[in-house]
């Protein structure tokens, strides 16, 4: 669905580094005008859980940013977003920064970039590269800081899985899956994270991506076994959306609302949450665990992550024994 953009390189006012691409550095795209301008923005957080991407995801970043410039960051691919979200959002500018080591995250070109975005977008891929590559960096702060004046951000996939406080970093070889999950919540593809990111609304929650498509429930609700056993919270939540699904939050008032493509036939989010201790979970066992609260909701529902409570979706619970999970519907979603 995206069309190629026309890419703009200002070879005699950008500084020598930014010419590096590829292997040797950083690349970076623009469509529409490279100058930076100041808008009024607002808070706004975008989380899909993948697949083709929501236009309305774009069209309201645009109106949040107040027609700024509109930056996307991400570790593999080029500039496919540009001329796709600019016919939407109604921006002055679209850049794209492709990182291809933790290097670039130092660069003052690259930092000057994001700071002065007025909407910032994390595409997907494979969010250890962006752990690696920007914890403890300036790219951190400067992500955090667009975060704070406040400015719509978002991400897709990859980038929905670095955006909440807690985060599945997946610095293993294997991407983790539900059933080895719930027969180790120690294994060595549970990998977590923190003390990254900190967007408004998003406090306290680890997210979950294309959920239905990879049968990952199984590895949500270990990660929030993980979360309470090792202490990070006492009250574990989780936002899991399946592909081609968005949340969109107004971080003021905690209010939900749901997007998805027209075609997708699951178009739900999982709102998930546990504060009771698991009764197992240790290494090399089987997950048990009981009354994990579970709230699904599709387009046109409502909830709130401050009352962490909703109107029009399903409420049930989950349950796990001896490493098998059990739904309260009788259907697992």
């Amino acid at each position: 669905m995206f069309r190629t953009s026309v890419v703009v390189v200002l070879l005699l006012s950008l500084p020598a580094c930014v010419h590096n691409t590829g292997r040797n550095g950083f690349a970076y795209y623009v469509a529409g005008d490279p100058d930076d301008i100041v808008t009024e923005t607002s808070g706004f957080v975008v989380l899909q859980g993948g697949g083709d991407d929501i236009d309305a995801n774009y069209v309201r970043m645009g109106e949040k940013s107040g027609g700024g410039d509109f930056v996307v960051l991400r570790a593999s691919g080029a500039d496919e977003y540009n001329q796709y979200i600019l016919n939407l959002c109604n921006c002055d500018s679209v850049e794209t920064i492709v990182f291809t080591s933790r290097d670039d995250a130092y660069n003052a070109f690259v930092i000057g970039k994001i700071r002065h975005a007025e909407a910032l977008f994390i595409a997907g891929g494979d969010q250890s590269n962006y752990l690696r590559f920007w914890k403890g960096t300036p790219v951190e702060d400067a992500i955090n800081f667009v975060a704070a004046k406040p400015a719509p951000i978002g991400g897709t996939s990859a980038g929905m899985a670095i955006l909440g406080e807690f985060s599945y970093s997946a610095m293993s070889p294997a991407s983790l899956t539900s059933a080895r999950a719930l027969a180790n919540p120690y294994n060595e593809d549970l990998t977590l994270d923190r003390d990254f990111l900190h967007l408004p609304g998003l406090a306290n929650i680890i997210t979950d991506q294309h959920l239905i498509e990879h049968d990952r429930i199984g590895r949500t609700v270990t990660m929030l076994a993980r979360l309470l056993t090792d202490g990070w919270t006492q009250d574990a939540r989780a936002i899991a959306a399946d592909r081609e699904t968005a949340v969109h939050l107004d971080p003021e008032s905690g209010d939900v609302r749901i997007f998805s493509t027209a075609e997708h036939e699951t178009p739900y989010v999982y709102f998930i949450e546990s504060s009771v201790l698991p009764e197992t979970c240790k290494e090399d066992q089987p997950l048990s665990m009981h009354d994990i609260s579970v709230y699904r909701l599709a387009p046109g529902a409502s909830f709130n992550l401050r009352s962490w409570s909703g109107a029009g979706g399903t409420a049930y619970q989950f349950d796990v024994t001896g490493g098998h999970l059990s739904s309260s519907r009788g259907a697992l979603y």
